[in-house]
């Protein structure tokens, strides 16, 4: 019987690794993506106090189309760039939460790029 490799798991360890490089200050804080089979969420997150500065996800009640694709990342990563610059952050360090930085999450650091965000 053929088994097949924990690609959950080897994701996880990917983004542990990644998290020891990886720090959000309050000057600049992480902006997280998390990607699922349907939806796409994005954070920006301050690691010293532990908070949620801004989040926006596909699966939000204004959101139009689907959430699974490429042009639903781009429109995730300019919400949570024009959030994060009514907050005041306009610099990030980009965590791509152990996923290749291909596709979806290619396309959703493009659109908070375009947003606004510098990283």
């Amino acid at each position: 019987m053929v088994s097949r490799p924990d690609t959950k798991a080897k994701r996880d360890r990917r983004h542990y690794r990644l998290r020891f490089k990886i720090k959000g200050t309050p000057e600049r804080p992480r902006l997280c993506v998390f990607r699922s089979e349907k939806h796409i969420y994005a954070q920006v997150i301050d690691d010293v106090a532990g908070k949620t500065l801004a989040a926006a996800g596909s699966n939000e009640k204004g959101f139009e189309g689907v959430g699974s694709n490429q042009e639903a990342a781009k429109k995730v990563g300019q919400m949570v760039a024009e959030r994060a610059i009514s907050n005041g952050i306009e610099t990030v360090v980009f965590d791509r939460g152990g996923y290749v930085y291909h596709g979806r999450v290619q396309a959703l650091a493009e659109g908070a790029r375009e947003g606004g965000l510098k990283f």
